[in-house]
């Protein structure tokens, strides 16, 4: 890092002032005979100047008084033109506010001190950004070997030696990680709070913010992920160092990990896309019948799925969010199914280990119904996978005699049924004709006086439901 001190080291100048401040960062450097030269500073230079209007001791004073409010690094006092040595009052001034000054002979052309501080400078900046690009390399390899978000927020904790955290674009944590100090929850909080209330304001593009917390206060950062989705940022990724501000190199790298986590995501996006489609292929083929009944055990066991399962039904209006709700809320739940729409509803063919059926139906109903609006929810009994298509029509056949039903239930199931249940255990297409044609055929066939009239009470029977 340059320095006031490393520079007239280098330089073989020595310090008039402030040798306990010269340690300080030097931003940049500047030439200036003007009077006041703050206008055009924005703080951290190194000043060069041979004070050719700086004639009393006054102005001296003043002048030295503007560097130092102004958070200038230092000041460089050329001599051999209108001062043979630095004036005295710029001395005193700069002692009294620990200001680095020093004197710079005629000999040295400032030209010679802003090659050697532009030199380091770029030097720094190279590296800098060899430092960076070799942990995007990192981060990106995290990505391509799927070792997920988790991982990515950990190297890029320690990177910067503070706390990372990845948000959803409603302030859900997604990922966490912490380096030595432990982020503060009343931070985290109002950090999502925010990242909550940009999403529901959408007041044009999602910009970067510090968090203003005063436990985080300088030493946070929160990134908007994918900014340019229409409906707001995919996620925000939060920085916070563990001790004072985030430095310069640090800005870098958690600005280059946005892209990091866009593309962690897109990634997920992708697997959990290509999950859907094909546990909506698995599903088809399991209950058109198109699958050999001693494969659908082989067919499901890559979603978890064992030896027995029970069929799950939601009627949502939204199928395709409600998806992915229900599969993370199973998830959380310890549980493990098959989530694929089918006629317009939600299905889920869960494996019963370690999850109760139907409270896992009920909290999922209350949740779904929270977000999705109204929510109708069946569910068929525990039964061999082979028994799929019985156990599915079961959980329909519940769901829709729920729809009927005004004092239904919260959770339907086989046990609604009744005689439906009779019906639902033959699943030969021939047994099945046979049944009708012995039940319906007598009416169907009737002939007479009360042959139609059979039927429209039929008709008016089920159309009473029954």
């Amino acid at each position: 890092m340059l320095t006031v001190k490393s520079l007239t080291e280098e330089l073989g100048l020595e310090l008039a002032a402030g040798e306990e401040a010269a340690g300080n960062p030097v931003r940049w450097v500047h030439i200036s005979e003007l009077l006041d030269p703050t206008p055009w500073l924005n703080g951290g230079e190194l000043l060069l100047t041979t004070g050719l209007q700086l004639a009393s001791p006054a102005q001296q004073s003043k002048f030295l008084r503007l560097l130092n409010d102004h958070s200038l690094s230092g000041l460089g006092f050329g001599v051999g033109f209108e001062h043979e040595r630095i004036p005295p009052a710029l001395v005193k001034q700069a002692r009294e506010l620990d200001f680095p000054l020093f004197e710079v002979p005629f000999e040295m052309p400032f030209i010679a001190i802003t090659e050697k501080a532009f030199g380091q400078l770029v030097n720094e900046q190279y590296e800098t950004l060899q430092r960076g690009v070799a942990l995007h390399r990192r981060l990106e390899q995290l990505v391509l070997e799927e070792r997920g978000l988790e991982e990515v927020t950990r190297a890029l904790s320690a990177a910067i030696g503070g706390s990372v955290v990845v948000l959803d674009r409603r302030g859900s944590v997604m990922a966490k990680s912490q380096f030595r100090r432990e982020l503060a929850q009343s931070a985290l909080t109002a950090v999502q709070e925010e990242v909550a209330r940009r999403a529901v304001a959408s007041d044009g593009p999602a910009m970067t913010f510090a968090p203003e917390d005063p436990s985080v206060s300088g030493r946070a950062l929160a990134l908007p992920v994918a900014a340019g989705d229409p409906q707001g940022p995919q996620a925000w990724l939060v920085a916070v160092s563990d001790a004072g501000g985030l430095t310069e190199y640090e800005r870098l790298i958690v600005q280059q990990a946005v892209t990091v986590v866009a593309l962690e995501l897109m990634r997920r996006r992708v697997v959990r896309d290509t999950e859907r489609r094909l546990a909506g292929d698995v599903l088809d083929e399991v209950l058109s019948g198109t699958v050999e009944t001693n494969e659908i055990e082989s067919r499901l066991r890559p979603f978890g799925v064992g030896k027995q399962a029970v069929v799950l039904l939601f009627d949502v209006d939204d199928v395709a969010p409600a998806q992915a709700a229900l599969d993370a809320l199973i998830a959380d739940a310890g549980g493990r199914a098959l989530v694929a729409t089918r006629e317009d509803l939600l299905c889920a063919i869960l494996d019963p280990a370690g999850v109760d059926p139907m409270q896992l139906a009920t909290t999922a109903r209350d949740s779904l119904g929270g977000r999705f609006g109204h929510v109708r929810a069946a569910t068929s009994r525990l039964a061999p996978v082979t028994s799929l298509r019985r156990s599915f029509h079961e959980a329909r056949c519940a769901l829709e005699v729920s729809a009927m039903n005004g004092d239904a239930p919260k959770i339907a199931s086989y046990s609604d049924l009744g005689a439906f249940q009779f019906l639902l255990s033959i699943q030969d297409d021939e047994a099945l004709r046979i049944y009708s044609d012995s039940v319906l055929g007598p009416i169907s066939e009737g002939e007479g006086e009360y042959g139609d009239e059979l039927l429209r009470s039929l008709e008016a029977f089920l159309e009473q439901n029954g």
